[in-house]
């Protein structure tokens, strides 16, 4: 999937305008009109700033599937979770499954 569609696609899981997305990343309307109407490419780093407005990093940006936001949560655990090692990742693991299985 190209890039474009691939911001089309967020624009709408969002429900965003254009507009919107300008105002949630802070770039200029002309910048965000480039893409959509123009079918420009964005820039890496105007794409970064329009990955940070949807709340996703580049690098989901770029996976194929669904996109998951990256909540403040979220970053958290990933953060925490490069820390661990395997035997601890192991035990989270369980220990969540364990406790999902108990809902």
């Amino acid at each position: 999937m190209d890039v474009n569609t691939k911001l089309q696609k967020l624009l709408n899981a969002k429900g965003w305008t254009p507009y919107r997305l300008a105002k949630n990343s802070g770039l200029s309307e002309s910048t965000i009109r480039n893409v959509f109407v123009r079918n420009n490419v964005p820039s890496i780093s105007t794409l970064e700033t329009i990955c940070h407005a949807f709340g996703i990093t580049l690098a989901q940006f770029f996976t194929e599937g669904d996109v998951v936001e990256l909540t403040p949560e979220l970053k958290q655990i990933f953060e925490m979770w490069t820390y661990l090692s395997i035997e601890q990742k192991n035990a989270i693991v369980v220990t969540m499954q364990s406790m999902l299985k108990n809902q």
